[in-house]
């Protein structure tokens, strides 16, 4: 069966919504809402096949785009490629010149939709940002709070609270005041035991390339309105967490690092072709900082992991 070719578009407004588009009911997965795209055809672009797509189903132009994510999935019947690109602006305005519903909607109502299968973790990538801070190890609480206030308002909007070597009754503390900062401003990521899952409903959870191992036979251990987050070091790990059901991985060392001497660095050409083969999400963690964001998104990644490189005002 070949492998169907699409590109497909998050396309944010200037007040960042999202627009969305509902597939005709006669069309295959008719009936569920989509992000606008269409085929690409034999030796085109795929930009050229965004823009082409885009002027036919909603009369607009992308003036600034650039690559999201790609997705891999077999339905029953068909097999896709979903190219997908985030537009970020255009000329003309948007409707459905095929007839078909629109709705531009926020992140947060992207969960309220029916999307087909294969959009999962479209949806996911459309709703993280590009960025993700890792709070540095060895701080004081009191250093750890003033270094996330100073994150916050610099606009970062994904944080995991990192602390290995604080007692467990010390992180769990933390993790209320930093929950309490992140509330209507971030994504806060917590680190431990499932067992403290119950504890902080509001957070996230990131799991360790070791209880990932441990736990993805058993799915995931949460609903999916709830964001779950894994270590990846390699291909398994990353079958693993796809198994499992997260939405979305960090995936080191890219680069040799101070704080994980010992690792053996994937380099930037291991990190893609891993990236080809995983359907998720992807931060690049490990020797990278802001200036590699762009190179990170040409590779397939969502963006960059780091913490040196994103704590404010670091010389750590």
């Amino acid at each position: 069966m070949k492998r169907v070719h699409v590109a497909a578009a998050v396309i944010r407004g200037v007040d960042g919504r999202i627009l969305i588009a509902r597939r005709p009911e006669d069309k295959h997965q008719g009936g569920l809402w989509e992000f606008p795209g269409g085929k690409v055809e034999a030796g085109e672009a795929v930009s050229v096949a965004l823009a082409r797509e885009l002027e036919e189903e909603l009369a607009i132009r992308p003036t600034a785009s650039r690559p999201l994510i790609q997705i891999r999935h077999d339905y029953p019947d068909k097999q896709v490629l979903l190219d997908v690109w985030e537009v970020t602006a255009f000329t003309g305005e948007p409707h459905g010149a095929e007839g078909q519903p629109l709705a531009w909607v926020s992140e947060r109502q992207l969960l309220e939709y029916e999307f087909p299968a294969a959009n999962t973790p479209i949806v996911a990538a459309a709703r993280l940002p590009d960025r993700y801070l890792i709070t540095p190890d060895g701080l004081q609480s009191a250093e750890l709070l003033a270094g996330v206030r100073k994150a916050l308002d610099a606009g970062v909007r994904l944080i995991q609270l990192r602390a290995p070597n604080m007692f467990d009754p010390q992180y769990r503390d933390l993790a209320v005041d930093v929950q309490g900062l992140c509330a209507g401003k971030a994504q806060l990521m917590l680190k431990g035991p499932l067992e403290w899952l119950g504890d902080f409903p509001a957070a996230g959870w990131h799991l360790t390339a070791e209880q990932l191992r441990k736990y993805a036979a058993g799915g995931r251990p949460f609903p999916e309105q709830r964001w779950l987050a894994a270590s990846c070091h390699a291909a398994e790990e990353l079958a693993l967490a796809a198994q499992m059901g997260v939405d979305f991985v960090t995936l080191s060392p890219v680069q040799a690092t101070a704080t994980h001497p010992e690792a053996q660095p994937l380099g930037w050409d291991a990190a893609s072709e891993l990236l080809a083969g995983c359907n998720l999400p992807t931060y690049l963690l490990g020797g990278v900082g802001p200036s590699d964001i762009e190179r990170a998104w040409q590779v397939g990644a969502q963006g960059v992991a780091g913490i040196r490189a994103f704590w404010p005002g670091a010389a750590l």
